[in-house]
């Protein structure tokens, strides 16, 4: 996708007079790509899929059966796993009505707060659920505990640290990727105080992404839907009370809140199943997650610097200056982290 909006942006927006029909013409090349990307290694595995509208005789009436459960179950998980998404249209509507900016600096912020969120939280979330799907067919309820633990314990290792860089360097990263042209000074600051806003919900915008496939893969799509219908209802809720007093930052900070509501009620109703047992491990994990992070952000505090040297440099000395801060940033969070005793082994499956 990314490749192909960069694409679209060098060759197709210089010939075509509406930039918008550009781009959305890279998406749906995209689309394509991605789509018949998978041809050939379904083709290696003969495992091709030939659709077809109609039942032939051949058929069993199990696998008839079988295609209609998967499509019964489809939709709503789509609208499970979609919360996010829905929440931020509903801000980037409630934004509109706000100073002009408002929804760009949402979207903008979101972009970045989205980066970890793609690159990590979504594909843990596709790589937990063929196990869990297989621990659910086997009867092995430990073998599900155990997987879903070690992913909570992956995402307190990740995206904790990450979600408290993203607000540490706010002003940094968003000077550095966007502060050009028409994206003033102004802009990154407003961009910035939503992103803090964001990441202040990130852990719980991915442990959304890691709880649900504990639904999925025990074929429950409801359940996800239902709590997502509530966690919807407490973003608009929150995003009414909070865009007058707070803008725009109060629409993201609505987000964030809607996001934990949303991990939490599935949290719980993992638990109360006896589905979901915490590991007696985890807390001593977080602790010492927790230590290396404040150590990093203080690290990070100090290097990145005050806002000006932001708003000022040049690109190059901008993109010296954060990447010195990330690489630094995650050597010290890496070191203290083993430091106090954190191991790889701590972070794998138990095999009997």
């Amino acid at each position: 996708l990314n490749i192909c909006l960069i694409a679209a942006v060098l060759w197709f927006v210089p010939v075509f007079d509406n930039a918008a029909l550009a781009l959305g013409m890279g998406v749906l090349l995209a689309g394509v790509l991605q789509l018949l990307f998978q041809f050939p290694y379904l083709l290696q595995q003969k495992s091709l899929p030939r659709p077809r509208l109609r039942a032939r005789p051949q058929d069993s009436e199990q696998a008839i059966r079988g295609t209609a459960k998967v499509f019964r179950l489809m939709l709503p998980a789509l609208f499970g796993s979609s919360v996010a998404q829905i929440n931020i249209l509903v801000n980037t509507v409630i934004a509109s009505l706000l100073v002009t900016g408002s929804v760009s600096w949402l979207y903008y912020s979101d972009r970045l707060m989205e980066f970890p969120l793609g690159v990590f939280g979504i594909a843990l979330a596709t790589a937990i659920l063929p196990g869990l799907s297989r621990s659910y067919s086997n009867e092995d309820m430990a073998g599900f505990n155990q997987t879903l633990n070690i992913a909570l314990k992956w995402v307190f290792v990740v995206c904790l640290p990450a979600a408290v860089a993203l607000a540490v360097l706010a002003v940094p990263l968003l000077a550095t990727m966007f502060n050009y042209r028409a994206f003033g000074n102004q802009d990154v600051l407003m961009s910035a105080q939503a992103l803090v806003a964001y990441s202040a919900g990130l852990l719980g915008f991915v442990l959304v992404k890691v709880l649900a496939p504990g639904y999925f893969a025990r074929q429950n799509t409801a359940t996800p839907v239902k709590v997502g219908a509530i966690a919807v209802a407490v973003n608009i809720l929150f995003s009414i009370a909070l865009f007058r007093p707070m803008a725009h930052v109060g629409l993201a900070m609505a987000t964030s809140i809607s996001a934990f509501v949303n991990c939490g009620i599935l949290g719980l109703l993992l638990v109360r199943e006896g589905v979901l047992s915490i590991e007696r491990d985890l807390l001593p994990l977080v602790m010492r997650v927790l230590i290396a992070t404040v150590v990093m952000a203080v690290v990070l505090w100090q290097l990145a610097g005050g806002e000006d040297f932001w708003l000022q440099s040049g690109a190059w000395t901008r993109i010296g200056s954060l990447s010195t801060c990330v690489v630094a940033g995650l050597a010290v969070y890496c070191a203290i982290l083993f430091a106090v005793g954190l191991r790889p082994r701590h972070l794998a499956l138990q095999h009997d």
